[in-house]
């Protein structure tokens, strides 16, 4: 088991070694949408890209859902075929988000030796995220 420091520091260098692998700019936040944004994510047991719509008027959060909903056929046979579509996902700080994510299951920081695997995931998965926003995002932005 690592001490938090350790952990901490394990966390710091997967994601250099990440940016190093492949540096390039991701839109992530960028998306020109208030509470619209892309997300990579790692812990000891998964990694997971994530689209999430975190608008704290729940109308708009479901607006923008609805509109990314009404893609989930094209998303899915054109760019990713594992996403799952939440349409209420609470954080632990209680925050209730929408999202799609894609997850690799058994591949977490703590193990050096996936980092490749996640890496891997992460490049392939948000290329695919993002290419699927510039095709669709003037339709996604008009709510």
């Amino acid at each position: 088991m690592f001490s938090k420091a350790e952990m901490q520091q394990m966390k710091r260098e997967f994601w250099i070694e990440f940016a190093e692998r492949y540096p390039r700019k991701w839109l992530l936040y960028d998306t020109k949408i208030k509470d619209f944004a892309f997300k990579f994510d790692a812990d000891n047991k998964k990694a997971q890209v994530i689209l999430e719509v975190s608008h704290r008027d729940p109308a708009k959060r479901r607006a923008y859902f609805e509109k990314l909903q009404s893609l989930r056929t094209i998303l899915r046979e054109n760019y990713l075929p594992d996403a799952a579509f939440e349409s209420d996902h609470v954080h632990e700080t209680g925050k209730t988000v929408s999202r799609i994510l894609v997850q690799l299951d058994g591949a977490g920081i703590s193990n050096r030796a996936s980092w490749p695997q996640i890496f891997d995931f992460f490049h392939d998965k948000m290329s695919a995220f993002e290419l699927f926003f510039y095709e669709f995002e003037d339709y996604i932005k008009d709510i």
